[in-house]
């Protein structure tokens, strides 16, 4: 079956390589585009508003979608600002443990007590700086996490705002279908109710089969007044006209004859 299609198109192009030459592609992107214009036309408008209709239903799974990707990443946001909260206290009190043994060690000492054990001066002093690197270590953390937050809120924010613009216009969408349903509603009944109505449907049928059948009644109506006037009988109806001869007389400017005279000439 493919390769009979695929034979058939061959074919096809062939011949109108034959009688179009270089246009043919043209000729054959037109025709489809015809041909789509035509099947488009021939859907009903009523079919084309259920099926925009459903369009803008389905959105509804894309906007969940985007819903649960906003509610997750407020909960990452939200998990990240505990964490710098925690970090920036940890932080905190590092310092304040820095500062001690840096005033500690100001005053210098053969040895110094902390939790009940002794520590050399020098042993005060690496770890000093060790608690100072690890510090600096700390604090570039937390302004990295600082940084990663401020980037999540702008993501966070620019998706929130896609997200409202998809409802407003899923909204206005929805608004403008139910307005194209009343104007087709509304087209609908005028034409139901105009005399010119073009309609394959069960009412165009029927007007058309009424309208019909006023015709032939008519036109049965006109030929049987039409054989009663022409059967060349004496209408009983109407009277004679009277005193024709003093009308012709009159039509034609002539006198009238005597009234006697008349009738003595109608008795010869």
């Amino acid at each position: 079956m493919i390769k009979k299609t695929i034979i058939t198109s061959a074919i096809v192009i062939l011949v109108g390589l034959l009688t179009f030459g270089r246009n043919t592609l043209g000729y054959i992107r037109t025709s489809m585009g015809y041909v789509h214009d035509s099947v488009q036309n021939s859907v009903p408008v009523g079919f084309e508003i259920d099926h925009a209709r459903q369009m803008v239903q389905d959105l509804a799974p894309e906007v969940r979608k985007n819903m649960h990707v906003i509610a997750k990443e407020e909960v990452e946001v939200q998990r990240l600002d505990e964490q710098i909260a925690n970090a920036e206290a940890k932080l905190a009190k590092e310092k304040d443990q820095i500062l001690r043994l840096k005033t500690d060690l100001a005053a210098v000492k053969s040895s110094y007590q902390y939790g009940g054990r002794s520590f050399t001066s020098d042993e005060v002093k690496s770890d000093l700086a060790n608690r100072f690197d690890r510090f600096k270590t700390s604090e570039a953390t937390v302004a990295s996490l600082k940084q990663i937050h401020q980037a999540r809120e702008r993501s966070l924010s620019a998706a929130r705002q896609k997200l409202e613009g998809m409802l407003a216009q899923k909204r206005q969408l929805q608004v403008e279908v139910e307005n194209l349903e009343a104007r087709n509603q509304m087209v609908a009944a005028a034409q139901t109710t105009s005399s010119y109505q073009f309609d394959d449907s069960q009412l165009g049928h029927v007007k058309e089969l009424v309208s019909n059948l006023k015709t032939r009644l008519e036109v049965s109506e006109k030929l049987v007044n039409a054989e009663s006037e022409f059967q060349g009988e004496i209408p009983l109806d109407k009277a004679a006209p009277q005193n024709i001869l003093e009308q012709v007389g009159d039509y034609f400017g002539e006198k009238h004859p005597d009234a006697k005279a008349v009738v003595i000439a109608e008795k010869k």
